[in-house]
Parts: structure tokens; C-alpha cells; sequence
């Protein structure tokens, strides 16, 4: 196998299977169908939701949490919006009730901003209730502290991952579940959106962002390069898209200059030593990259 054939075989490897994306969908659907037969009177399976997060930006390799948006009517947000206190609370708690009359027999639960409801396999669904608004954002509820309302735009930094993706040959996508891998691998203290965020600010300059598979090698050496320089005292980084700002979750600049320097040295033995450079290269992403 050559160099660009072990980066793409490592890259399907860390792709959910069609198996996992059939239960995932199933799900969705069936989640998608409850919200309509009871807020519009529908049938649909497909209305009035989307993917969002990880799995929606088409960037996820684990199953763990799938978050989907369900629109609600602009009725119900104002009958919530008039309770005296913490209306917020009691709209999670009723659109748990609804989902509830799907999944009776499992443990759902209403915190923070969305309904969760797991499942035996681990594939759990966050359900995040929010309400449409004219520049096509989404108010959602925040039941914490009282109450209140938020705004999230989760179909720009949707659209902007895409359209990113599109102009540098797919490899943006990839280059975030291989991050994940990374993370997963070496216990990185870093969050899904950020690995996101700093990908896409690193490829949108990278020189070689328009080839394929074959420069896969130089595109992990240097954009753990690239993580590796990130200021330390910097606390907070913009959203693609949307703008919004994340902060970070702990520090992953030494584990960034360590995989870097396990990259070059891979990269200098992928002729002469291609087992060694392998074990490298598994070091880092580790055992779904080819031996």
C-alpha cells in the first residue's frame, strides 16, 4: 500500500458504518414524526427538524450524542414565553412528555437546553426544542438560572463547513474526524467544535488543500504544527458561520507539538521503513490507521 492508500483506508475506517447511520436515522425520523403528529397535526417524518452538532457538520467518527433540532410553532413559544417564571423549564418538560409517548420505556430527560434520551446501544439523541425566527436563527429555551432565551444559527456553520469542504476537495471533513481520532487516541483536551473551528482556519490557508489523499501526511504534520503554535492565554475562538464565540476546554498544544513531531519522523521513514512509518502514524491516530 502507498502512503495516499493508508490515509484513505484509515479515513474510511474512522466513518460510521451504514449500519449505524440506518439506526441513527430511524431515530431521527421517529423523533421528527412525534414532534409533527403532535405540534402540526402531520404525519412527516422529515419537517420541522435537522441534524446538528458534530454528526449535522458531518464531521462526528464516534456515536455517542446525536443532536437534532425540533422547530416548534411560534404559538408555543409564546404561551411559554408569558409564564412568570421559568417558562423555559416547562417547555423542555412538555416536549419531553411528547417524546415520551414514542420512547415510553426509556429514561428521558429534560436539563439545561434539550431532552435527552438515551438508547441501550449508546446512540443517544439531544433534542434541542427551538423556535424559528425571521433571519433564520433559532431562539431556543435555557431552563438554568432562572430561565431565559438564547439564540444559536446552526445551519450557517453548517453551510459554511460545507462550502469550505466543497473548495478544498474534502479533505476539511476529514481532516476533522482524523483530529478526532487523534483526540480520542492521546485523551486531548479538546472539543468537537473546536477541532472543527481550527480546522477550518488551517485549511482555508493551507497551500496544499486542493490535493488528495497522497498529501495526507504533510496536511496532519502540519496542521498539528498549527495547534501546536496556538496561544496558550487565548481563551476564546469564533465560529465559522455563525460567529459565535466557544472557549476552550484544557490545553492541547503539548499533545499537538508531540504528534507533530511523531508526524515528521513518520513521514521520514514512509520509503525506506514503511512499518516503521505506520507504527508512527498508529501512535498517533491509533488502531484504526492500517498496520
Amino acid at each position: 500500500m502507498s502512503v495516499s492508500e493508508w490515509f484513505k483506508t484509515f479515513c474510511t475506517n474512522i466513518k460510521m458504518s451504514t449500519e449505524t447511520i440506518s439506526t441513527i436515522s430511524g431515530r431521527y425520523h421517529s423523533i421528527t414524526k412525534r414532534i409533527n403528529i403532535d405540534y402540526y397535526n402531520s404525519d412527516s417524518d422529515t419537517n420541522h427538524s435537522f441534524y446538528v452538532g458534530s454528526f449535522g457538520r458531518g464531521t462526528e467518527i464516534l456515536t455517542s450524542d446525536i443532536d437534532m433540532l425540533v422547530q416548534l410553532p411560534y404559538e408555543t413559544y409564546k404561551k411559554f414565553n408569558a409564564y412568570s417564571s421559568n417558562g423555559q423549564s416547562a417547555l423542555l418538560q412538555e416536549v419531553k412528555s411528547v417524546i415520551q409517548k414514542t420512547y415510553s420505556r426509556t429514561y428521558l430527560k429534560a436539563d439545561g437546553q434539550i431532552i435527552s434520551i438515551p438508547f441501550s446501544d449508546g446512540i443517544d439523541f439531544e433534542v434541542l426544542p427551538a423556535f424559528l425566527n425571521s433571519d433564520g436563527t433559532y431562539t431556543y429555551p435555557n431552563s438554568n438560572n432562572g430561565g431565559s432565551w438564547k439564540i444559536t444559527d446552526p445551519k450557517a456553520e453548517i453551510d459554511a463547513v460545507n462550502i469550505m469542504n466543497n473548495n478544498c476537495n474534502k479533505n476539511l471533513k476529514r481532516l476533522c474526524r482524523m483530529a478526532r481520532a487523534w483526540r480520542d487516541k492521546n485523551n486531548v483536551a479538546i472539543s468537537g467544535i473546536l477541532i472543527d473551528v481550527l480546522a477550518y482556519n488551517f485549511i482555508s490557508t493551507w497551500e496544499h488543500r486542493d490535493k488528495s489523499y497522497l498529501y495526507y501526511d504533510w496536511m496532519s504534520r502540519d496542521f498539528f504544527k498549527y495547534l501546536s503554535e496556538r496561544d496558550r492565554n487565548q481563551s476564546l475562538w469564533k465560529v465559522m458561520g455563525s460567529g459565535r464565540y466557544i472557549s476552550r476546554t484544557g490545553y492541547f498544544e503539548s499533545k499537538a507539538s508531540a504528534a507533530y513531531t511523531l508526524s515528521k519522523e513518520a513521514i521520514e521513514k514512509e520509503k525506506e521503513y514503511p512499518n516503521t512509518a505506520k507504527s508512527k502514524w498508529r501512535e498517533i491516530y491509533g488502531t484504526k490507521f492500517p498496520s
